[in-house]
């Protein structure tokens, strides 16, 4: 079942990213021009959370816009690295945070940025150390390369209070695996967002697509 839609406005970390849809867009924005009309067909099709990837120079503008024009989009910041994206993602808008890994320096950014966040793990050993400093949500990355499905059953048993957003090589082919598991509470993808429907600006196509995403589970 999904939680509740967080209300815009001021940071809330009230909200767990896992339980907003069971698909998290993952999503590199090359025009900010393209950024408005691409969440709303994601919201559309049933896919509020939106991580956009601060890969691209355009992405600190793009979530400024999805997070001013598109009410219903819950827009977040991925591929954070540093304190420093942590304050500027935040400044722009972003409503969650989600990192490749973590680090001293930037577990302690997310914590005081007040939103939610997804630091990101491969192995027993990474998810057991934010276990210990109160982290219970997280990022598996890189899922198909780390292990997949059968790594993150294995978690499920020694580790039950860990729970997870898998991204890495996810399709729709492979997200209901994901999503059987017990300890995953949504998985991170980009296949509702094909190079060349982005490219046409295709968003009935896109919001298709993300509607089939939303019916996964």
């Amino acid at each position: 079942m999904n939680t509740p839609l967080p209300s815009s406005g001021a940071p809330d970390a009230s909200f767990s990213v896992l339980g907003l849809a069971p698909v998290v867009p993952v999503v590199v924005v090359e025009d900010v021009a393209d950024a408005v009309p691409l969440a709303r067909a994601l919201v559309a099709g049933g896919l509020p959370a939106i991580e956009v990837t601060l890969r691209t120079p355009a992405a600190r503008g793009a979530i400024r816009a999805i997070a001013a024009e598109v009410p219903g989009a819950v827009v977040g910041a991925g591929t954070v690295l540093t304190p420093e994206q942590v304050t500027d993602a935040v400044t722009a808008g972003a409503r969650f945070l989600v990192s490749p890994g973590c680090t001293d320096a930037l577990l302690a950014a997310m914590r005081a940025s007040g939103v939610p966040f997804l630091p990101g793990v491969a192995t027993a050993s990474e998810v057991m150390a934010l276990l210990e400093r109160g982290v219970r949500e997280m990022k598996f990355f890189p899922a198909r390369a780390a292990g997949g499905t059968a790594y993150l059953k294995s978690l499920s048993g020694p580790l039950p209070q860990a729970r997870f957003c898998p991204t890495g090589g996810i399709g729709p082919d492979t997200a209901p695996d994901y999503l059987a598991l017990p300890n995953v509470g949504c998985v991170g993808g980009s296949w509702m967002l094909p190079e060349d429907a982005v490219a046409a600006r295709d968003w009935e196509r896109v919001e298709r697509l993300a509607r089939e995403a939303a019916a996964l589970r």
